[in-house]
């Protein structure tokens, strides 16, 4: 069992930066791949990134390549997502994963949070 919290959200101008954390609790954590997904209003699900348990191998989805970064540090049972050049269009609530996937784990989630990007 992983219980996942996820942090860092808020309001900032396109352009700019922001990271989200997320805290991970469960013994097994370290041997879970994590990611993370968005929803915004009005739309399904998406996935944004995902990292391996060791860091190895990493996924993104096409819209953040090159602008958000995500990694891990297993010590602190944490796993990160930077994101750089915020648009508009990245306005949604964010969430943490876990899960066996590397490509899409998915079966554990955080509580969620916020991030808003003003034009």
């Amino acid at each position: 069992q992983v219980v996942l919290v996820d942090s860092g959200g808020g309001l900032v101008q396109a352009g700019g930066s922001l990271r989200l954390s997320c805290a991970a609790s469960g013994r097994t954590y370290s041997s879970y791949a994590m990611g993370w997904f968005r929803q915004a209003p009005g739309k399904e699900r998406e996935f944004v990134a995902a990292i391996s348990w060791s860091g190895g191998t990493i996924y993104y989805a096409d819209f953040v390549k090159g602008r958000f970064t995500i990694s891990r540090d297993n010590a602190k049972n944490t796993v990160y997502l930077q994101m750089n050049s915020l648009k508009p269009e990245d306005t949604a609530v964010y969430y943490c994963t876990a899960g066996i996937s590397d490509y899409r784990p998915s079966d554990y989630w955080g509580q969620g949070t916020q991030v808003t990007v003003s034009s």
